[in-house]
């Protein structure tokens, strides 16, 4: 039998007291971190303004790159809906003192829930998740380090401008590895027809398109109501990107439905590019949402 000698069995002693005091103390935070959202309402569909912002720690210092996650649950801690991405300005260039502030627009997904539920977010590298502080200090003890900085009301989609995607459009796709991403390719001319709000609107379209077919120059969209142009803009975007066009009460007129028109310049035919193929549909551009929302 191994006999341990009090010098020893000593120094086991203290190493353990160590340990138990290191596990007791939180890691500081390297970032205070919250949620500005320009509604809290939100009918499902409807597109949202979400303002991150992080202040950095006096001293705080973040050695890698770390992707910004944010989880929206339900009151029973199921997900809802995502919004994962890095941040414009990577972390490891993050300085002590700096506020980092941006703003993203993101449309609430098609869920099957309406209620209440809150945004938690968390900077994560692999399964490595950074101590942050919260709206409260309270927040800066959550052991899964994901912080709850805002609480919105989910609302059901008939709150909604109503909306009709009439001739020139093709048929609804899908992501293969995520189901909810979905969009609709346009013809050279599509329209959607909406019930009248009979007040100024914003119209907001997603979209991408295929800028590297077109060398010369993009294509160009213009959005009309009925035959008057509202609004042109060059198709330049390669992944999805957002164009907002104000359009007044007068411009819809007085009719109960209203038809936006989508025009394009210059279409293409897959199955006639180089890369050949069998798709012969004419396409305009790629289509993410189409949303009419009332001032």
């Amino acid at each position: 039998m191994t006999r341990t000698t009090p010098a020893a069995a000593l120094l086991v002693i203290v190493a353990a007291l160590a340990a138990a005091c290191s596990r007791g103390t939180p890691a500081p935070p390297v970032a205070t971190v919250s949620l500005t959202a320009n509604r809290t309402r939100l009918p499902l569909g409807s597109p949202i303004d979400l303002t991150y912002r992080f202040d950095v720690a006096p001293n705080g210092s973040i050695p890698g790159d770390y992707r910004v996650f944010v989880q929206v649950k339900n009151p029973d801690g199921q997900p809802l809906w995502q919004d994962d991405h890095d941040p414009p300005i990577p972390t490891s260039q993050w300085k002590p003192g700096q506020k980092i502030e941006y703003t993203r627009t993101r449309f609430v997904p098609l869920v099957a829930y309406v209620g209440d539920a809150t945004v938690e977010i968390g900077l994560y590298k692999d399964d490595e998740r950074l101590p942050l502080m919260g709206p409260n200090a309270a927040d800066n003890e959550s052991s899964a380090r994901s912080y709850k900085v805002a609480t919105l009301q989910f609302q059901n989609q008939s709150e909604n401008v109503f909306l009709i995607f009439k001739n020139g459009w093709h048929p609804d796709e899908y992501a293969q590895d995520n189901p909810a991403l979905s969009w609709k390719w346009s013809q050279k001319s599509a329209v959607v027809s909406a019930r009248n709000p009979k007040t100024d609107v914003t119209v907001y379209i997603e979209y991408d398109a295929r800028p590297d077919l077109f060398p010369e120059a993009p294509q160009q969209v213009a959005l009309k109501v009925d035959d008057q142009t509202v609004q042109t803009f060059p198709a330049a975007a390669t992944s999805p990107a957002i164009v907002r066009v104000p359009v007044a009460a007068a411009q819809l007129g007085t009719a109960d439905m209203v038809d936006f028109r989508l025009d394009i310049d210059k279409a293409f035919v897959p199955a006639k590019l180089p890369s050949g193929g069998r798709d012969t549909r004419e396409l305009g551009i790629r289509v993410y949402h189409f949303f009419v929302e009332p001032k």
